[in-house]
């Protein structure tokens, strides 16, 4: 039989604590912060049994986790839990602790009200379930988040300070230096500096970046590596393109410390001097393109931007090599070039013979019956597509204006604002579906014709042959997606754009009538 004293007891309420400590710092004592916020929490759910409060299994805890967002793992897991219906009460030390963001405790509590979790700071009394209650948390959210934006203010305004002074503040230690940590300063590693001034002595003398890369590779020479002070190891990776441009850019190697545009002497000693530094910054800017500056392209080529490596997914770029009496043109994979993490080993292929496959492969449409058919089935099969979402948005159109028309006898003559705002969507409305109706029936009369390309098609090789370069290019363009080289097979794969056969075969039929 049951207990009778238990037929009015309260329905436990399911309490999962919280907390959290901004910095690591103690974390690894016996009894911390974290212990501590705990251990109050679980007092507080104790002092409330006599109502069904329950402390629900589980830790939820960030330690050295800033609130400032919800990035922590053990807030992710608390409403992981709450979303799966595991606790009905969440308990803070303070509200801070759970979230120093209004946009987030936002978001948060949200959740909490979707799935009927009460909220309770055990040193800030108030009640989540009546208005007064919602808006004292409101108010302590804002001077939590108050507070944290105010703490950020002024660490910057510390370390602005400090590296006006020529400070190390913190950051990536960076190619040519040590740190001092005693000292607080970096100090010149001497082997290291060496190898700066050459990376700068080579692009002075004219050497390519990606020659650089190939030749610092070859040399063995990584980037700066060091110790933190928690054991973890850093850097020490190829030196690739960014890592030499942001070398050769780099203002610390003067002396000098840059604070928000401005520089300021610093405390570590120059590797590089001002006259070298200032000669490199302006041999980088005539090097770099800028939108309305046409970029020197020493040697054009055919499939620049469509040509890929099969083998990695990496774009390839047009390069040369010269003797005495000519020039010789390859293709050439981006990723085996910048000894990039896992770089590929394909190999470069000579631009001439990949460009005539291209053409060879367009000539082939008009050759083989069956690679035409299927091209005009493709062509014709999108048109469709085309018209059929253009008659769906005519139809949207078309019932968005039957709307507005409806509204207009439903209006008063104080509603003129109004009037004039409907009749405005009504004139934009009516000319959409005009220009739908057109277009629609512009596309229908477009009908692809075997005949009429196959006829297009044949003619191909002496318009090709009769345009310049970069017509050659638009054209190609119109055609093809994209071309795939395989270095180990040798494989070229063309990719046909059926949209740009249909566009061509048009024109080609448009001018044989």
């Amino acid at each position: 039989m049951s207990d009778p004293t238990n037929v009015n007891a309260p329905k436990p309420i399911r309490c999962a604590v919280y907390t959290r400590k901004s910095t690591e710092e103690g974390l690894g004592q016996a009894f911390n912060s974290l212990d501590a916020q705990r251990e109050a929490a679980e007092a507080f759910i104790l002092s409330q049994r006599h109502d069904g409060w329950v402390l629900a299994p589980g830790q939820y805890s960030d330690g050295g986790y800033t609130g400032s967002n919800m990035e922590r793992p053990g807030v992710r897991q608390l409403l992981a839990d709450i979303e799966a219906g595991k606790i009905d009460c969440v308990v803070v030390y303070k509200v801070d602790r759970l979230s120093r963001s209004l946009i987030d405790f936002a978001k948060m509590m949200g959740l909490f009200e979707k799935h009927g979790v009460a909220f309770v700071s055990v040193t800030q009394q108030f009640n989540t379930n009546v208005p007064l209650g919602r808006l004292t948390l409101n108010i302590l959210l804002s001077f939590a988040q108050f507070e944290r934006e105010i703490i950020s203010d002024r660490t910057r305004d510390k370390q602005t300070a400090a590296r006006k002074k020529g400070k190390w503040t913190g950051g990536h230690i960076i190619l040519g230096y040590d740190l001092d940590s005693r000292a607080g300063k970096l100090v010149v590693n001497e082997e290291e500096a060496d190898r700066v001034r050459k990376i700068f002595a080579m692009y002075i003398e004219g050497t390519p970046v990606v020659e650089m890369v190939q030749r610092l590779d070859r040399w063995g020479w990584r980037n700066k590596q060091w110790t933190t002070t928690a054991g973890k190891l850093y850097g020490g990776s190829t030196l690739r393109r960014c890592h030499v441009y942001g070398l050769l850019g780099n203002v610390l190697y003067t002396g000098r410390v840059r604070v928000v545009g401005d520089l300021f002497p610093g405390e570590h000693e120059a590797i590089i001097d001002q006259e070298t530094f200032d000669l490199v910054q302006t041999r980088l800017k005539e090097n770099t393109w800028t939108p309305g500056k046409v970029h020197r392209i020493k040697m054009d080529s055919l499939l620049r931007g469509m040509i890929y490596c099969s083998c990695c997914g990496s774009g390839m770029y047009s390069t040369y090599s010269s003797n005495k009496q000519r020039r010789y043109r390859y293709y050439v994979c981006y990723r085996s070039q910048q000894k990039l993490d896992d770089y590929c080993s394909s190999r470069s292929v000579s631009a001439p013979s990949v460009e005539e496959a291209v053409v060879e492969s367009i000539k082939r449409v008009a050759i083989h019956p069956e690679i035409l058919a299927e091209t005009g089935t493709v062509a014709r099969r999108r048109a469709e597509e085309i018209t059929a979402g253009l008659r769906a948005e005519l139809r949207t159109e078309n019932g968005r204006v039957k709307n507005l028309k409806s509204q207009i006898p439903r209006l008063r003559d104080e509603d003129a604002p109004r009037l004039a705002d409907i009749k405005e969507r009504l004139a934009i409305g009516e000319a959409r579906t005009e220009d739908l109706r057109r277009e629609i029936a512009r596309r229908e009369k477009q009908r692809i014709d075997d005949g009429e390309l196959r006829h297009a098609m044949v003619n191909f090789e002496s318009v090709w042959k009769a345009m310049n370069l970069e017509e050659q290019r638009i054209l190609l363009r119109q055609l093809v997606e994209k071309v795939g080289y395989d270095g180990r097979t040798g494989k070229i794969t063309v990719s046909f754009k059926s949209a740009g056969v249909k566009e061509l075969v048009q024109r080609e039929a448009s001018r044989c009538r």
